[in-house]
């Protein structure tokens, strides 16, 4: 009779040692256990420590609370100013909610992971290609908002998103390599130019000075003697007063007026002599107007038109040798 019941308190105490061992569960510090017992959910979600559960009737499922690293694969996307880029990011997410993760979706690892994707797509449409490489801050904000609407009905909580890496095509990383060696050459030619006017303003009043001041041209004229013949060179300089240059062409404009040039050319033609208004027939002026009965003038040796006064009309009178006199007579 002892027998049996030390024996049946031996029964007893393994079935409890057992029912205690599948019964214990331990949750860690940074999960939380969500029970659901006879497939519903029940009110409580465990702690992190040491729990029991009702073997066979209770299924307890531990949901990790630590914030979750997640890459976003790269997407390839076209941008708003037609440029075809890749983009890859990287998502932040820790679950504030157990009970939520485990019922209201069926992964929620995977279900953030597919809407960071098709909303780094979203993003990538939506901005320009300048926004993409220097205004990143913006566009995380919008990713995360995007990401973070639909992810608080499942318990997640997106604690940020970063745009790690955007690549461009080759002819494009080219064009933006020119586009930026011009700005510098731009710059540079704007610094030089800002140079140059500050540096005009200086030697003004520097001339302005030594022009007061003739002996002081005269020393900065030695000086740079000094320094040129410092440098142990061949050149050979020989200071020529500007003065002397001054004068000379001031001297040209004198001398032109003094002696303006002279034209050499064939002679011009005399002007016609106008007929005289007393009378009213015209007076002729040559032999080639007087009628056939006209005497011929004396001394000409041959009859035809006297050439020795009036001439052919449009010829200037040949030159006559000195001593010379006129034997015609006038018709």
């Amino acid at each position: 009779m002892v027998q049996e019941l030390v024996t049946a308190a031996v029964a007893l105490l393994a079935v409890c040692v057992l029912y205690a061992l599948s019964a214990a569960r331990v949750v860690k510090q940074y999960e939380r256990g969500v029970v659901l017992r006879l497939g519903r959910l029940h009110d409580r979600v465990r702690d992190p420590g040491f729990t029991l559960i009702v073997p066979g009737v209770d299924r307890l499922r531990k949901v990790n609370m630590q914030i979750v690293t997640m890459p976003v694969p790269a997407q390839d996307g076209i941008t708003r100013d037609n440029v075809t880029v890749r983009v890859d990011a990287v998502i932040y997410f820790k679950v504030v909610d157990a009970a939520s993760a485990v019922i209201q979706v069926e992964d929620y690892r995977f279900a953030v992971s597919q809407m960071a994707q098709t909303s780094l797509r979203s993003i990538i449409g939506k901005s320009d290609l300048d926004d993409l490489l220097s205004n990143r801050e913006k566009l995380n904000e919008g990713l995360e908002l995007m990401i973070d609407s639909p992810a608080v009905g499942w318990g997640v909580q997106i604690d940020r998103v970063e745009i790690k890496d955007v690549s461009l095509p080759e002819t494009m990383k080219r064009s933006m390599a020119r586009q930026a060696e011009a700005d510098r050459e731009r710059r540079a030619r704007v610094i030089n130019a800002d140079a140059e006017l500050q540096a005009s303003k200086k030697l003004a009043q520097a001339a302005g000075e030594m022009s007061s001041q003739p002996a002081a041209l005269q020393l900065r004229l030695l000086q740079t003697m000094v320094a040129v013949a410092a440098e142990k060179n061949s050149t050979l300089v020989l200071p020529f007063p500007v003065e002397l240059l001054r004068f000379l062409e001031r001297a040209q404009p004198r001398r032109e007026e003094q002696n303006p040039p002279q034209h050499s050319g064939p002679p011009q033609e005399p002007a016609a002599v106008p007929p005289p208004t007393g009378s009213g027939a015209p007076v002729p002026t040559g032999p080639d107007t007087a009628g056939p009965d006209a005497p011929v003038p004396a001394g000409s040796g041959a009859a035809g038109p006297d050439t020795s006064e009036t001439g052919t009309a449009g010829q200037p009178e040949p030159p006559r040798r000195s001593g010379a006199r006129r034997t015609g007579a006038a018709p």
